[in-house]
This record gives C-alpha cells, structure tokens and sequence, in this order.
C-alpha cells in the first residue's frame, strides 16, 4: 500500500487529485493540506511514502517544502506544476517525478507507479546486501558511434549523469524535457530537435514532437484506426506515433 499526502492551495485542484487517486489501487490518501506549513506538520507525523506537492502555495512553497524535509521522514515528492513559473531551484529537489497542470489521470497513475517501484526497490535493497548491477558498465565520458550514452541532468550536487539504457521515454514540455525511468524522473532546460541528434537512433527514437522512446522499451502496439499508430511502453505509458514519424517507427519496430 502506498501511502499519499495530497498538497494543494487550490480547493478545486484538491479534491480533483482525491478523487483521482481513489481510483488507483492500493494507494491510500493519508491526509491532504492547503500549504507548505501545514504540509510539512503533516509529512513529520504521517511519515506518508509520497507527497504529491503544488509548487506555488502560499507561506512555503512546494520546492521550499521540500528542502526543509529530511531524514527517514522525507517521501518521495511529486511536483504539480505549469512550468511557465517552474523555479530553477526545484532541479536541486530531486523530485521521483514531475506532473503538468492540468494532471491526467494516466499521468497520475505513472507517478505513484514510479513510487511504487522505488519503495520495493528500496526494501529488496535492505534484504539484500549485495550491491546492484549497474546498467551504465561505461566510463562516464564515453560515447558510442558518435552517439551520447548518457545525459546530464541538474542536481543538488551540481548534475548527475543519467545513462541513456535506464531512460524509457523522453517528453518535451514547453522549454524543459523530461526523462522517464522506472523509478525516477528527470528534468532539464533543453531542445527535442539538439537532443534527438545526440541520441543513437537504433536505440532511441522519436515517435511524435514532444516524445522520444527507448526501442526496446515498446511492450506493444495498438492500431486505433487506418494509418495510426499508438505504442505501448513497458511503464504503462501510451503514446500516439505523430503522422511525420509513422513510416520511421514501423521501419524501426520491424511491423
């Protein structure tokens, strides 16, 4: 079970994310709070696995929210945003992931999803003493064929590479882009067109102007009508294949 606090300053915003969350299975909504403040009172004592946090609240903001909180208490921190006012200090956050307003259902259920996997994670971690393999056996400079093997990303340290076999899917948001892993999101300041030339496309591939996947990330494939194309993604995601992209993805998936 996946204990949530829901935090919002908009009324109307809240109680769409109760009603939301209510249809995710084994999640339970732990408490909901109106701002930073009484988030932060609320985190301390219903120590929940996931605060899902508006980034502009009043007295705290969600990115301060977040800052203050550490130590075994500190959850995994979904952020709500537009973006247009995204504040540069949220990159040394480092959010589990990032929704933008107005949150889809199927976006909110990729999120506690992402939660979900990271507290197994972290429980198999304490069980078992053996340290994971790691999926970037590559020096971190290195590249192949010309083509990046991983990505810088801001962090609270400065940046962290995040190697390009972990990344399941790419999705452009007005000017940031946003990096999904199974258990973690990323997000930085840059352009679909300047990243999809760095990226191997036997590996990565654009399949709409806002979405770049992992080929072997595709689980499998919908034929919604003639000439359309929507491909299913091992996190549960679904994407629509842009027109201008079709006949790529096809050669691509081998249909």
């Amino acid at each position: 079970m996946i204990r949530v606090l829901l935090v919002d300053d908009e009324p109307l915003a809240l109680e769409r994310l109760q009603v939301a969350m209510k249809s995710i299975p084994e999640t339970e909504i732990v408490g909901t709070a109106a701002d930073g403040i009484e988030a932060c009172k609320k985190i301390a004592l219903l120590k929940p696995d996931a605060a899902i946090l508006d980034i502009q609240m009043p007295g705290l903001s969600g990115v301060e929210l977040a800052q203050s909180i550490s130590g075994q208490t500190k959850p995994d921190i979904i952020f709500l945003t537009a973006f247009n006012d995204f504040a540069i200090e949220a990159f040394e956050v480092e959010a589990t992931d990032y929704l933008l307003k107005p949150v889809t259902f199927d976006r909110l259920r990729l999120a506690i999803e992402r939660v979900r996997r990271r507290v197994l994670s972290a429980a198999d971690r304490r069980s078992n003493s053996a340290a994971p393999a790691s999926a970037d056996a590559l020096p971190i400079g290195a590249s192949v064929n010309g083509y990046d093997q991983g990505i810088w990303v801001p962090s609270r340290a400065g940046a962290v590479r995040v190697p390009i076999a972990t990344i399941d899917r790419m999705e452009a948001a007005r000017d940031y882009i946003l990096l999904y892993s199974e258990t973690k999101s990323h997000i930085l300041r840059a352009k679909m067109n300047e990243l999809e030339q760095r990226l191997d496309p036997t590996v990565m591939i654009r399949v709409h102007r806002s979405h770049i996947v992992r080929i072997s990330a595709v689980a499998g494939i919908e034929r919604p009508g003639k000439g359309a194309l929507r491909l299913l993604l091992n996190d549960g995601a679904t994407l629509q294949v842009g027109p201008n992209y079709l006949e790529r993805v096809v050669a691509a998936l081998r249909l």
